[in-house]
């Protein structure tokens, strides 16, 4: 089959090589020319684990094609995917300007019959309204149907996500774009949800939601965890034993960050309201979310009698979550931001995400080839990413580089007896 991605971001790019690895001649259209040319080369414009290896092959194969034209990508394709980002607005709704000039330039292309698909997340009528942008302008004798066909890939697992989807949610009240899409998917093993497209669109919020809803909670329980003395980890283990419940995203940290959950959280607080609903549970989410970060800061303060003027921390882990480069959302941002701004230094180290971390964080911040020179002279260690390289640590030595054996450890990823034998004062989130 032969058909086309709008946009290469994480789930453009992803879910276009994936495709093309299956069989496909897939076209991905862009609109920044020295990211094609790139992108033609081999060359990823972010970090994800074993896609630019897929994508070299593929198109190397000639099944995998960058191009700048949408004409070029959508004349010969029988499915069209919209996959451009909706980010928040100023009164957290999603911006949906992108989508509706992606189908603006797609209806001009169309000929004959084409199943456009929106991969995007966006809210409920949002592809009636694509639908009516692409009537507007398509040539006459052009027919289309359209679906939602939502995501749920995770930054750094995202290829296997999308081989292994635990489930596939197809919105659409076309019996021919549903038989097109199940043919395009057979090769994806995976539970459908057929379903009208309003309600695929809303599965996907939901979805990201109850996540983010479920870290927040984790955090709340931290946060009480901490005052009666009691240990979060294990509290969330008896709680998530229950098969009810759960164990995936009980986790306390420093709070959610990335592309997805902060925006989709804002954006289904928004459509409640635009509905007459208040959603005042996700309110709290986003503000127990916030809270997070800045008790991590106050503990940190805390230690250092409020005075860190004069202190050096060493902070390990920038990304919003291991195996990815990217920084949006980053809970790093605003710790670190907050830390300097009370007179901090801040030596950083991140495997993966230092080029993109230098773009958004204060400019006092200095970059470290490793863990351990990162920690060189550091009153206190920050633990903010659960790279697995961290958790493997030679804590000894990370001892012998630093000033004051002081660790604060916003992943819980150590034993808070093993730390503290090594001499460490050691701060967990919800650990005593």
């Amino acid at each position: 089959m032969t058909i086309a991605f709008i946009g290469h971001g994480y789930v453009g790019l992803v879910t276009a090589a994936v495709f093309a690895d299956l069989g496909n001649t897939v076209w991905v259209v862009g609109r920044n020319r020295k990211k094609v040319e790139n992108l033609k080369k081999g060359v990823m414009p972010f970090f994800e684990p074993g896609l630019e290896e897929l994508v070299r092959r593929n198109t190397t194969a000639g099944r995998l094609i960058f191009t700048l034209s949408y004409e070029q990508a959508v004349k010969p394709s029988q499915i069209i995917f919209i996959c451009v980002g909706t980010p928040s607005g100023d009164n957290g709704e999603a911006d949906l300007s992108d989508i509706f000039s992606a189908a603006d330039n797609i209806g001009k292309a169309i000929t004959g019959y084409k199943v456009i698909v929106t991969k995007s997340t966006v809210p409920p009528g949002t592809n009636r309204k694509v639908a009516e942008t692409i009537q507007k302008v398509k040539p006459d004798g052009s027919t289309f149907a359209i679906a939602s066909v939502p995501e749920f890939l995770r930054e750094g697992t995202a290829i296997s996500d999308t081989l292994h989807p635990d489930r596939l949610v197809i919105g659409t009240t076309s019996d021919r774009a549903f038989r097109l899409l199940t043919e395009l998917h057979k090769g994806i093993q995976a539970e459908t949800v057929f379903t009208n497209v309003e309600t695929a669109e809303l599965i996907k919020y939901a979805s990201n939601a109850l996540l983010s809803t479920k870290i927040s909670f984790a955090n709340a329980i931290a946060f009480l965890s901490e005052n009666v003395g009691a240990d979060v980890e294990s509290v969330l283990t008896g709680v998530g034993l229950d098969r009810r419940i759960g164990r995936s995203f009980l986790y306390p940290g420093v709070g959610y960050g990335g592309s997805c959950f902060p925006k989709d959280v804002k954006a289904l607080i928004a459509l409640a309201r635009k509905a007459g609903y208040d959603f005042k549970l996700l309110k709290a989410v986003e503000e127990i979310n916030r809270e997070a970060g800045a008790k991590f800061v106050e503990k940190v303060k805390k230690h250092f009698n409020g005075a860190v003027g004069s202190v050096k921390l060493a902070v390990l882990g920038l990304s919003f979550k291991p195996d990815t480069d990217d920084m949006r959302q980053a809970p790093s941002i605003r710790i670190i931001s907050d830390l300097v701004a009370a007179g901090a230094q801040v030596s950083a180290y991140d495997p993966i995400a230092m080029t993109n971390a230098r773009e958004v964080l204060p400019k006092s911040v200095t970059y470290a080839a490793n863990a351990y020179a990162a920690a060189g002279g550091a009153d206190a260690v920050l633990i903010l990413t659960e790279w697995n390289e961290f958790r493997q640590l030679d804590l000894v030595k990370l001892a012998r580089s630093m000033k004051q054996l002081v660790m604060f450890d916003g992943r819980n990823i150590y034993d808070p007896v093993q730390v503290k034998n090594l001499g460490f004062s050691y701060y967990g989130v919800g650990r005593m």
